[in-house]
């Protein structure tokens, strides 16, 4: 079998972030929670010389056909040289032989839209169902593509960024149309009047407080994936009406939770998945008022979903 090989502007055509790629990462969460899946924790190298990362992942789901293993750079100075912080690859074997499959030559586009997706899937779940306003911290990518998930799930209106560096913030804000959106130098008045709020930074010091938090709000954390970052403050997590990680396991070692536990906030015990909550295994929003968190530190599973979902696509084109 010659395996196919796929670029970067093939998937980037065929795998767009939508509503259909939200369907499938929230589907790949319910079977995590069904069980059977296979998904090791992630291998993960901190590279502080270069202020880089790099991730593997890789999950195996019974009845789809095949499965990624996907290699994921973050190198956070790329951007000073005129480069993106993340690239990387997927490769597909068979699920019955092992034989490689496919190599997708994706440049990091399917851990952007399958970590978009999970935003998304997040606020459809966990956010109220009239949440219209956001605030995103963060100005990067992923930024746009979250604030991008958050409109495809719900009747978003306004938007606030904020970023450490104010002109990114201001350049995002002026790229994105159809919404009232501004940037903000101040991220407490970027929180205080929103009522989905998405962060999406590599930081080590929390850069969300729980004083902020008002009643009713959801919180989607996505930056915290690798053990020594941090964006929330760990107080948040014992102000939170639910917490919600997307594996348990990995929030203990390099999410939110993680923060939590070791500032003694949060006991780390008894922590649902998103998963259970999409399957009807443990209860979502329950009330207007809560306020919820969704700790997304990116699973194998997402990555095994958006490529079949990617194979599925370029053959269909084809």
């Amino acid at each position: 079998m010659t395996p196919l090989i796929l670029s970067e502007s093939d998937l980037c055509d065929r795998v767009p972030l939508d509503l259909t790629a939200i369907d499938v990462v929230e589907a790949g969460f319910r079977r995590l929670a069904e069980g059977g899946v296979v998904m090791p924790p992630v291998m993960s190298m901190h590279l502080p010389d270069v202020n880089g990362e790099v991730d593997v992942k890789t999950a195996f789901v019974p009845g789809i056909e095949g499965f990624a293993v996907k290699i994921s750079p973050g190198f956070f100075d790329n951007p000073a040289l005129g480069l993106p912080s993340t690239s990387g690859m997927m490769v597909v074997l068979d699920a019955q032989t092992g034989r490689v499959r496919a190599v997708l030559l994706d440049n990091g586009w399917l851990t952007d839209v399958r970590t978009a997706a999970a935003g998304g899937v997040a606020a459809r779940w966990l956010s109220r169902p009239d949440a219209a306003r956001v605030a995103i911290l963060g100005a990067g990518l992923q930024a746009r593509m979250q604030l991008q998930a958050l409109r495809l799930v719900r009747s978003v209106n306004s938007a606030v960024i904020w970023a450490r560096d104010l002109s990114r913030a201001q350049a995002l804000a002026d790229e994105v149309t159809g919404i009232d959106i501004r940037a903000t130098p101040d991220a407490e008045e970027a929180v205080s009047q929103a009522d989905i709020i998405v962060t999406t930074t590599p930081a080590t010091q929390p850069i969300l407080k729980a004083g902020w938090l008002r009643d009713g709000q959801h919180v989607t954390a996505m930056g915290s994936d690798q053990p020594g970052k941090n964006e929330l403050d760990p107080e948040c997590l014992a102000r939170a009406d639910l917490y919600v990680a997307d594996r348990a396991s990995q929030t203990r070692l390099m999410g939110e939770l993680r923060a939590a536990i070791e500032a003694g906030t949060h006991s780390g015990n008894h922590v649902p998945e998103l998963g259970d909550i999409i399957a009807g295994k443990h209860p979502g929003r329950t009330d207007r008022d809560q306020i919820t968190i969704c700790d997304l530190t990116g699973t194998g599973v997402q990555d095994t979903a958006i490529a079949t979902h990617a194979l599925a696509a370029f053959s269909k084109a084809t």
